[in-house]
């Protein structure tokens, strides 16, 4: 059977990829599945063939996975930030155990056993780092967000799941200051405006922040 563009298959996820995609085969050629976990039953529609893969969106769950959950972020579908929300936080410790045990012993002789992930008690708010893009939104007012994923459109962001809420108040402060003294922030489409990211950086046992803005020529401030 050739896999085409455009057609709609029936498919079981057989695993889950290096990004948490779903991943099925078809008389043995492989389909990526974005937001399908192993385990499932999904019609899907072929976006992309390559030669000796393709990708697909979902169409229909036929059926479900005892792990998937609802997405507690209204950005996370669209947003290039998170790949795993979709699933119960336990199952994703296994996946990433499977996925660092698939890497370490591709080209090992003697196998090793992956020990199991050690997860946390709140998964929230971890990342010590936050590097927010700013732009211009449809009505042409500066926002800070993440790249929507695979493009250079920025979602706005708000009560970010992962990121420390700090880095949010300062990069909310500095768009704020950008609006009232009418500075212009960077525009890809003419390549014009000064201000391009906001970096935030927070050090999780002493609480130090430090804060940079980066300029359309990479300069930091």
């Amino acid at each position: 059977m050739e896999i085409r563009k455009n057609e709609e298959y029936i498919v079981d996820i057989i695993d889950n990829g290096f990004e948490g995609e779903g991943i099925a085969k078809i008389n043995n050629f492989t389909i990526f599945i974005k937001g399908a976990i192993k385990g499932e039953k999904i019609r899907i529609l072929i976006l992309k063939v390559n030669s000796s893969y393709a990708f697909a969106k979902i169409i229909e769950i036929i059926e479900t996975s005892e792990y998937r959950c609802e997405e507690d972020c209204n950005s996370y579908k669209r947003c290039g930030g998170c790949d795993l929300r979709h699933i119960k936080y336990e199952k994703t410790l296994e996946i990433k155990k499977n996925m660092v045990q698939s890497l370490v012993n591709k080209t090992l002789r003697n196998k090793v056993q992956v020990n199991d992930t050690i997860g946390m008690e709140k998964p929230f708010n971890y990342r010590n780092k936050a590097q927010y893009p700013i732009g211009l939104n449809k009505e042409g007012e500066p926002i800070f967000g993440v790249f929507a994923n695979r493009t250079h459109d920025i979602i706005s962001t708000n009560n970010c799941k992962i990121q420390t809420k700090i880095s949010e108040e300062i990069a909310q402060y500095i768009i704020e200051f950008i609006k009232e003294n009418d500075i212009k922030v960077y525009n890809e489409k003419n390549n014009k405006g000064v201000f391009r990211h906001i970096i935030v950086k927070v050090g999780m046992t002493t609480g130090e922040v430090m804060c940079v803005l980066v300029t359309k020529k990479n300069k930091t401030i």
